[in-house]
């Protein structure tokens, strides 16, 4: 059961993820009205620089994508995780909906405690250098 729940919200975040990389390419969901303006700011500065938009859509759909494979999940929470630190930054500090983006976070360390055996020869491989 718990892996069935693990593969729903998996699936889910995963697909938010997708949803939000295919947006900053193809730019299909409208800017809400009630933007705060330094939200507004910050990502009119992003487009300034033109790669960031391209390669943080790309991470997040590659990301997203081994995120709802079972067998690439926890590579896909790797991808993920500093993206999902800067998108609750962002919501922190400009004081926006904190709701989804902590049920990501909390799916995405779910994730990554499930998948910490993999983690491992990483930082051993690490510290012993």
């Amino acid at each position: 059961m718990k892996n069935k729940i693990l593969f729903i919200l998996s699936l889910l975040c995963g697909l938010l993820f997708v949803n939000a990389g295919l947006n900053k390419i193809f730019d299909y969901i409208p800017v809400p009205d009630d933007m705060p303006e330094q939200a507004v700011k910050m990502f009119m500065a992003m487009m300034e620089i033109t790669w960031l938009m391209p390669l943080l859509a790309a991470f997040e759909i590659i990301g997203g994508t081994l995120f709802i494979v079972p067998r690439f999940r926890a590579f896909g929470a790797l991808i993920l995780t500093p993206i999902m630190v800067g998108i609750l930054a962002h919501h922190f500090t400009l004081n926006m909906g904190l709701p989804v983006p902590l049920i990501m976070a909390a799916v995405l360390i779910w994730v990554i405690i499930e998948n910490r055996k993999k983690y491992l020869p990483l930082v051993r491989n690490h510290m012993n250098s």
